[in-house]
C-alpha cells in the first residue's frame, strides 16, 4: 500500500514538472490574466446579471474581454504614440538647427561650476554646420543594428504576452466560477479551514494592488498638469497624460520628465525645463514612495515599506504583473506568519494549563 502511494506520488510530480515546464514561457501570460480577472470579477459579475441572460455567458465573456482589453490597452498605445510623435517633431528640429550650426543655449553658461566648460565644449563639438551627422556617422552600425534588434524582440516578445493574456482572460472570465470553486476545494482539502481565509487575503491584496496602479497613474497626471500648466509648458495636457501613463510602471515616469525637459532646453525655455524637471520628479516620487504603498497598503495590511518591497521587488522578478504578485505574495506570508505564531502560542498556553496528572509518571 505504501507502495503504490509513493508511486502515485512520484508519478503526479513528474506531470506537474511536465507541465510547468511546457507552459513556462507562458508564465507572465498567465499570471497578468489571473490578476485581471480577480481585480476585475466583481464588475463582470455586475455585467454578466445584466447581459447574460440575453445574449448567453459566452458573448458576455467575449465582450467584457474586449472592453478590458481596450481599457487597459487604449492609454497605452496613445502614450506610445504621442511620444513617438513628439520624438519625430524634435528629431526635424534639431535636423534643421544642424544644417547651420547648434548654438549653444544661453542658459549653459550660467551652469554653476561647470556652465563655461560645457559653454565651450558644445561650441566646440556642435556648434558648427553638419556637426551632428558627423556625430551620428561615428556611431557602431553593428551596435545600432544589434540594439535595435534587441528591440523589435522585445516588442515582439510583449505582442505575445498581449495576445495571450487576452485569450486567457476570455476563458477565465467564461469558467471563472467553476474553476474558483475547484481552486477552493482543493485548497481546503489541502490547507483545511484556513484555505478560505488565505483566498480571500490574495483577491484582497490583488484587488487593493491594481487598484493602487490606477491611482498613481491619476495622482501623476493630474499633478503634473498643474506643474506643466505653471511652466508654460506647450501641450501641457497632453505631456501630463503621457507622464500619468507612464507613471503606472515604477521608474517609466522619469523617461516622460526627461524627455520633455530635453525638448524644453533644446527650444531655450531654461526655467520651465527646471520646474519641470524637478517639480516633475518630485511628483513621481511621492506616487512611487507614498501614494502607492499607502493604496496598496489598505488592501493587503502590510506595513508602508513591505509594500514598496513588494512592488519594486515583484517588478523587478516579473515586469508589470509584479507590481500585483510581489504585494499578494507578502501578504500571504504575513499571515502564515501570523498563523503560524498564534497556533505555537496556543499551544503554549494549553501546555501550561494542563493538569500535574498528565505529566509522565517518573517526573510525578
Amino acid at each position: 500500500m505504501d507502495i503504490k502511494l509513493s508511486s502515485g506520488w512520484w508519478y503526479r510530480a513528474v506531470v506537474i514538472v511536465a507541465a510547468v515546464w511546457i507552459l513556462h514561457d507562458f508564465a507572465q501570460a498567465l499570471l497578468a490574466a489571473c490578476v485581471a480577472a480577480i481585480a476585475s470579477w466583481p464588475l463582470y459579475k455586475r455585467f454578466a446579471m445584466r447581459c447574460a441572460p440575453r445574449i448567453g455567458p459566452s458573448l458576455t465573456a467575449l465582450l467584457f474581454t474586449l472592453a478590458m482589453t481596450v481599457f487597459v490597452l487604449a492609454p497605452m498605445i496613445f502614450t506610445f504614440g504621442a511620444l513617438l510623435t513628439e520624438a519625430q517633431i524634435l528629431l526635424v528640429q534639431i535636423a534643421a538647427a544642424d544644417r547651420s550650426g547648434i548654438t549653444a543655449p544661453v542658459w549653459l553658461h550660467d551652469v554653476p561650476l561647470i556652465g563655461t566648460w560645457l559653454a565651450a565644449r558644445w561650441q566646440h563639438e556642435l556648434a558648427h554646420p553638419g556637426a551632428l551627422m558627423m556625430w551620428t556617422q561615428r556611431m557602431d552600425a553593428t551596435a545600432v543594428l544589434a540594439w535595435v534588434q534587441s528591440l523589435g524582440q522585445f516588442m515582439a516578445r510583449h505582442v505575445f504576452i498581449i495576445l495571450f493574456t487576452t485569450l486567457l482572460l476570455y476563458f477565465l472570465y467564461q469558467d471563472g466560477d467553476e474553476l474558483a470553486g475547484d481552486m477552493r476545494r482543493i485548497l481546503r482539502d489541502t490547507l483545511g479551514e484556513r484555505a478560505e481565509a488565505y483566498v480571500n487575503i490574495a483577491a484582497r491584496a490583488a484587488r487593493a494592488s491594481v487598484n493602487s496602479m490606477l491611482v498613481v497613474g491619476l495622482f501623476d497626471g493630474l499633478a503634473c498638469w498643474a506643474v506643466y500648466a505653471i511652466a508654460q509648458v506647450p501641450h501641457a495636457a497632453l505631456w501630463a497624460a503621457i507622464t500619468g501613463t507612464l507613471a503606472i510602471v515604477p521608474f517609466l515616469g522619469y523617461v516622460a520628465v526627461a524627455a520633455l525637459t530635453l525638448q524644453l532646453a533644446i527650444t531655450g525655455a531654461a526655467k520651465g525645463a527646471l520646474l519641470s524637471l524637478l517639480l516633475g520628479c518630485l511628483i513621481l516620487l511621492c506616487g512611487d514612495k507614498v501614494v502607492r504603498p499607502l493604496i496598496a497598503g489598505s488592501g493587503v495590511r502590510l506595513p508602508f515599506v513591505w509594500v514598496l518591497i513588494g512592488c519594486l521587488g515583484g517588478f523587478e522578478t516579473l515586469g508589470l504583473v509584479g507590481l500585483v504578485i510581489g504585494p499578494v505574495v507578502l501578504a500571504l506570508t504575513r499571515e502564515l506568519w501570523k498563523q503560524r505564531v498564534r497556533d505555537i502560542r496556543d499551544s503554549d498556553v494549553a501546555h501550561r494549563c494542563s493538569p500535574k496528572s498528565d505529566l509522565p509518571a517518573m517526573v510525578r
